[in-house]
């Protein structure tokens, strides 16, 4: 196999880069509501002399270039959705819009994947398509499989795709992936208590329901640690409890929502049926009644093996990159499982980590590390330039 040139961005184009991602921090839109942050993918898009199809998904934007005569055809795919999250970065260029943060990085995969589009339609060492996709609603939603229902793959087929994901865990300057699970699998519950409100000083006179929902949210524990086998890996987390409103007031009810995590469908199912078991049973056992929405959000991101050797061997080819040979899959969802359900490709973390970039995924303070867009873009480029090599 070739070696890969080193591939160098020049001041201009790293400059455009750094312009492109903090534009775009500065506008973050949550799920679906995306629509600034289309616009000025599209338009960049445009620019650069590429098909470009908007809307797929609801907000998402589809740049497709085609050079040579070769039928092979691949997708790129970044992330466009922030949180709502109040920033507290402190940076010049923070965001705009109240309750409303990039801070997961969105706004840096969209800027490397836009530079490195920019390259590669001016690269003559293409033979094929390379599809740029732009996708809503990564955080929690499902834009992703909102996407493939809406015909992604049918009106933009793909032989392989591959996603890219910043990693401040990781050093500046390292890469990597694994040949099989990235990402868990992520689901939700909420879970409702009802008893009887009574006076806080005479809770004999009534059926406490805090005091069911505490119960309840320790034996959940139990699931991770004395049901699911330790060498699985399983996460029952509880994240938000609501009930009451005053002093010396036991309410009638309360409720408690969180999330879990698995990579084996086998113990997903576990799970939701331990989970519905404990919380009826014990509410029973109290005499409260409770109700259970229990919903399975997003399946592991597994990694096609092949595929991710091809981008392992890229990575390591890859002069200014140290590929991390060793990764460990995390707990944390990611919606691009959808696609790599649909076709092979690999999912990969670009380490941004910096004695001054330390914050971590989801943090009010947490800012992209602009000196990993050069590096994110090349890897694209890289990547696609291998694939897609001339014969």
């Amino acid at each position: 196999m070739n070696a890969i040139p080193s591939i160098t961005f020049s001041n201009e184009e790293i400059e455009d880069a750094v312009t492109w991602r903090r534009a775009l921090h500065r506008i973050p839109e949550i799920a679906y509501e995306e629509h600034d942050t289309s616009a000025f993918v599209a338009a960049r898009l445009k620019e650069f002399g590429l098909e470009v199809r908007t809307g797929l998904g609801g907000t998402g934007v589809v740049g497709t270039l085609r050079r040579g005569t070769s039928s092979r055809v691949i997708g790129l795919r970044a992330d466009m959705d922030a949180l709502a999250i109040e920033e507290a970065s402190g940076v010049a260029y923070a965001s705009t819009r109240p309750g409303r943060m990039h801070a997961c990085g969105h706004d840096g995969h969209m800027a490397m994947l836009l530079a490195a589009a920019r390259r590669l339609a001016r690269s003559e060492a293409l033979d094929g398509t390379v599809h740029f996709i732009f996708q809503p609603a990564e955080e929690n939603e499902g834009g992703a499989a909102r996407m493939i229902a809406d015909g992604l793959f049918h009106e933009f087929p793909v032989d392989s795709v591959f996603g890219m994901h910043n990693w401040p865990g990781l050093p500046l300057g390292r890469a990597g992936l694994t040949t099989g699970a990235m990402m868990a699998a992520f689901g939700i519950f909420d879970i409702t208590v009802t008893g009887r409100g009574a006076h806080g000083g005479m809770p004999h006179q009534g059926i406490d329901p805090i005091a069911c929902l505490f119960q309840i949210g320790s034996a959940l524990q139990t699931i991770a640690s004395r049901n699911v086998s330790p060498m699985a890996s399983s996460v029952v987390s509880v994240t938000t409890v609501h009930g009451g409103d005053a002093w010396n007031v036991i309410p009638d009810s309360c409720r408690m929502t969180g999330t879990v995590r698995w990579f084996d469908p086998a113990v997903g199912d576990l799970i939701e049926t331990r989970l519905r078991a404990i919380a009826e049973g014990v509410a029973a056992a109290m005499g409260c009644t409770v109700t259970i929405d229990y919903q399975r959000r997003y399946p592991p991101t597994i990694n096609d093996a092949d595929e991710a050797r091809f981008v392992q061997g890229v990575l390591r080819d890859m002069p200014g990159l140290v590929l991390e040979e060793t990764v460990e899959p995390s707990m944390g969802a990611e919606d691009f499982a959808f696609m790599l359900n649909e076709r092979p490709g690999a999912y990969l973390w670009v380490g941004q980590g910096t004695p001054n970039h330390t914050a971590g995924l989801h943090s009010p303070r947490y800012d992209f590390n602009d000196d990993a867009l050069p590096l994110g873009a090349a890897v694209w480029v890289a990547l696609a330039e291998r694939k897609l090599a001339p014969a």
